[in-house]
């Protein structure tokens, strides 16, 4: 048993790496992209419309989102919310007779 519990702390370390991992590659690509486009922009007409920032609000937006997953900032499901509600199921079968 306690070497499933190893093994499962592992892969939930695992997972939690991939998806920072993920999340740090969104973020670089955004600044290089939204970067690239305010050049483009630049050079094209010199700030009098600077339409970049609408690929910068909607990309960000979806950003700001993956960053509210990833560090889990949400205040509705906060950190262990889920270990919770598995602990509460599981203890409500327990006590109905479900896991006898």
């Amino acid at each position: 048993m306690e070497d499933f519990n190893k093994e499962n702390k592992y892969l939930r370390a695992k997972e939690r790496v991939e998806h920072l991992r993920k999340f740090y590659n969104n973020l670089t690509s955004y600044i290089l992209v939204i970067s690239f486009l305010a050049i483009i922009n630049y050079w094209s007409n010199e700030w009098r419309y600077m339409w970049f920032l609408w690929a910068a609000f909607g990309w960000g937006i979806g950003v700001v989102f993956h960053a509210i997953g990833v560090f889990h900032l949400n205040p509705f499901f906060g950190p262990g919310w889920e270990e919770r509600k598995i602990r509460e199921f599981m203890e409500k079968d327990r006590q109905e007779g479900r896991w006898e």
